[in-house]
């Protein structure tokens, strides 16, 4: 399996768990490897892919920095190495898309994606890469994209990309109201976006499976033929009870169990899966070498 990452991932100079947490995580895989892994450097994504997604004004923010308002809307610190560190760590999500296409299955060590909107970013998320690496798996022939959220937080931003497109369909299973999703934008998205908000772990992992579940009842035709659709995966670990926005009762069984449903879905269902880190943050009940672990259960899941 080919998994994304570069140094440039972790570029800015704002050290934050989304802007250092990718190097922590390939430092493991270089200390104690999981077999089949192949750690790959991508290419980053272009001004002309990003502008397929996001606002001119915006973009240029982020990679001027002025407006600062605009530049820093993410929640980081604005310097020169923030351009780079977003066109790379999207890129990974793009090249784990187009790869899990043609091996069934690939991952990237990028975070910081579903919360990003069109012209403002939010949440510690610039770009959204979830989008945009949909975007282009279309282009090169899937009939249609899942975009599967599990991080604890809801996924507006992408919902309100993705909102006017038959193609793509948003499956989010959330354990905090943040970035929820209005009535209106239902009711633009037509039904292609479920959504649980979870109050108790002990729901947890039944909603997961109520959401996949729905998932798999979605498998659209291009309207030129039939082609194969693609499951984008939203991998948080932040539902965990030690990270903050978390929710008590989630433990990391309960994520690892979570991380062999999803992968075994993927499987049965004969759907290629990319799968990105996604949000996981230091706390009184978390510490970095627990979050490590906990984003290595994604990675060790997709290769079992």
């Amino acid at each position: 399996m080919e998994l994304y990452y570069s140094p440039e991932y972790t570029g800015s100079a704002y050290s934050f768990e989304t802007t250092r947490k990718a190097a922590w995580v390939a430092d493991s895989l270089l200390a104690d490897p999981i077999g089949g892994v192949d750690l790959v450097e991508p290419q980053p994504i272009t001004w002309e892919q990003v502008a397929q997604v996001h606002d001119p004004e915006y973009i240029r923010a982020i990679r001027d920095g002025a407006p600062r308002h605009l530049a820093e809307s993410q929640g980081f610190t604005w310097d020169p190495g923030l351009w780079p560190m977003v066109l790379s760590s999207n890129g990974g999500a793009v090249a784990a898309a187009l790869s899990a296409l043609q091996r069934g299955v690939a991952g990237s060590l990028s975070s910081g994606l579903h919360h990003a909107r069109r012209d403002i970013g939010a949440g510690y998320c610039t770009f959204n890469g979830l989008v945009i690496a949909a975007r282009e798996a279309l282009a090169a022939g899937a009939s249609s994209v899942l975009i599967l959220d599990f991080d604890a937080h809801c996924g507006g931003g992408t919902a309100s990309l993705v909102a006017e497109d038959e193609r793509i369909r948003q499956v989010d299973v959330a354990v905090n109201s943040f970035d929820y999703y209005p009535d209106a934008l239902r009711e633009r998205s037509e039904g292609r976006l479920w959504f649980s908000l979870v109050q108790r772990g002990d729901d947890y992992l039944h909603e997961i499976a109520r959401g996949l579940d729905e998932a798999a009842r979605y498998h659209p035709d291009r309207p030129d033929g039939p082609g194969r659709p693609l499951c984008l995966y939203n991998a948080g670990m932040d539902p965990h009870q030690g990270s903050p926005g978390g929710l008590a009762g989630i433990t990391a069984e309960i994520l690892a169990a979570r991380e062999r449903m999803v992968f075994d879905w993927a499987r049965v269902q004969g759907v290629p899966i990319a799968f990105v880190l996604a949000g996981g943050y230091l706390g009184s009940g978390l510490d970095r070498a627990g979050l490590v672990a906990l984003h290595r259960l994604t990675i060790a899941a997709a290769v079992d």
